[in-house]
């Protein structure tokens, strides 16, 4: 599922594409924000959003072996919650029946 596919799944439920459009925007728009701004955003059973942070290291060039150094970094890192979990794996299950 790609955002416009998501914009169309809440417009079915609220109704006009507009407003899940806007809907949709505002939510990822405040996630972002504050994920960037160091903060930890959880949604009880979906899971949480937070910045990880990513030191400097030294790794090889797979063609040559030469070292190389990698910068230190920010990243943003996503943890399931346990109720998406078990929603995944049930779904895992059904699909690996179906094959």
């Amino acid at each position: 599922m790609n955002k416009r596919e998501l914009v169309d799944a809440i417009a079915d439920r609220v109704g006009d594409k507009k407003t899940a459009t806007e809907a949709v925007n505002a939510v990822l728009e405040a996630i972002q924000k504050a994920v960037a701004g160091g903060d930890k955003v959880s949604i009880t059973g979906f899971g949480a959003f937070e910045m990880v942070h990513k030191p400097a290291r030294t790794a090889r060039n797979p063609s040559t072996g030469a070292p190389i150094k990698v910068a230190e970094s920010w990243a943003p890192k996503f943890r399931p919650g346990a109720d998406f979990k078990a929603l995944v794996d049930e779904g895992g299950k059904k699909t690996a029946k179906k094959k």
